[in-house]
């Protein structure tokens, strides 16, 4: 009896996991559809009808898939017009696919949610997997993708810190991305756990106040002669100005300027303090090697989930991760793809310091299970010299 397909759709940045959540998903589909295809390269790969077979894929090939970042059936931001959704659903048709996973974020939940509305006439089952180091999706605790991301930016801060520490003659700042939400930059403030962590994290959630920035700079160097600044790609002003104009856009994706960089030459030129940038960029989000174990499981479950709930006949719904109480532990739920449809999430005001430039006690307790298990303690000695 034939059984149908399985199509997975991934959109936006990829991800260090994204390629977990597509092992998931043959963990669950096999045997049940007659082939779960991938879309070769979002939905511009599916309206040019390029697919790739992952039922062919051998054991070794899948097991590869949870330690290679990136997605290996490509991804895109194709912007979509409403026919767009009718002309896919007619391929979907042509090709026997009767399930489709889109994995992603915002955008991508978007374009999930239309793609429900034109497929329910023809009976097939629309689900999403999210994704995104933004950690911005609506519902979901966290997604798949974050955990990673924050393991990378945390200990690549801390590593900056000791740097920093050791000779401490200059301000050093070190741009996140996130976009519009600081969940990212945020994490960050895990590098305190190795001995040092950043001295300012300057979110999107506050508006950017140059005064005030520039004083709690010159404050923190003639206390201790060093400072470690995080700042988020989308820092702007009162007014939504961006502090340092985008480069390039297109529908919803944003390139941004150099932030760290502008930020670097303020306290230089204003400061007269020595001071330079670094930008990890998307070096964060792709690196496997601080991929993190447990964003890596949740990715594989997430992909399960997915397929899980397209094969019981469920359509128009999103897994979520939902957090218990006490010991960290996680179930997976489901919610309306209606609920995060380009419902940008941002961090809490309750877990930003009432000075706007830092991170309460409560986002380091929720943000430190998720990057995987404890960074190095390195050793400090500083405070041992003899009086």
């Amino acid at each position: 009896m034939e059984k149908g397909n399985m199509l997975l759709v991934h959109g936006g940045a990829p991800t260090a996991v994204m390629n977990a959540s597509v092992y998931g998903v043959l963990q669950a589909a096999q045997g049940r559809v007659d082939a779960v295809l991938g879309a070769n390269g979002g939905t511009g790969g599916l309206m040019a009808e390029k697919f790739i077979d992952l039922t062919r894929l051998n054991a070794e090939e899948r097991v590869q898939l949870l330690i290679t970042p990136g997605t290996v059936i490509g991804t895109s931001r194709t912007p979509l017009a409403e026919a767009d959704y009718q002309r896919m659903a007619e391929i979907a048709i042509r090709h026997n696919i009767r399930y489709i996973l889109f994995n992603g974020g915002n955008g991508t939940m978007d374009a999930c949610g239309h793609m429900q509305a034109v497929c329910q006439a023809h009976g097939i089952q629309v689900i999403g997997i999210p994704k995104t180091i933004d950690n911005d999706i609506a519902v979901t605790d966290h997604a798949p993708g974050f955990g990673s991301a924050a393991r990378y930016l945390a200990a690549t801060v801390s590593e900056v810190c000791q740097d920093v520490h050791a000779l401490p003659i200059h301000v050093c700042v070190v741009e996140a991305m996130g976009r519009n939400a600081g969940w990212l930059a945020a994490a960050s403030a895990l590098a305190a756990d190795t001995g040092f962590g950043p001295d300012l994290i300057c979110l999107p959630e506050r508006d950017f106040d140059e005064e005030r920035f520039l004083a709690a700079v010159k404050a923190i160097y003639d206390r201790q002669g060093c400072a470690v600044v995080v700042a988020s790609e989308g820092l702007h002003y009162a007014d939504g100005t961006p502090i340092v104009e985008p480069i390039f856009k297109t529908g919803r994706a944003v390139y941004y300027g150099d932030v760290s960089a502008h930020l670097a030459n303020l306290v230089i030129k204003r400061l007269g303090i020595k001071a330079r940038s670094e930008k990890p960029g998307i070096c964060g989000r792709a690196s496997y090697a601080f991929q993190s174990p447990l964003d890596r499981d949740e990715a594989v479950a997430c992909g399960r989930r997915a397929a899980e709930l397209a094969l019981s006949g469920k359509s128009g719904r999103m897994v979520t991760l939902e957090r218990g109480d006490g010991a960290y532990q996680t179930r997976l739920g489901e919610t309306a793809i209606a609920d995060v449809m380009l419902v940008e999430r941002k961090l809490p005001d309750a877990w930003i310091t009432p000075d706007g430039m830092g991170v309460t006690a409560e986002f380091t307790d929720w943000c430190r299970p998720l990057i995987g298990g404890d960074l190095p303690r390195f050793l400090r000695l500083k405070e041992r010299i003899a009086e």
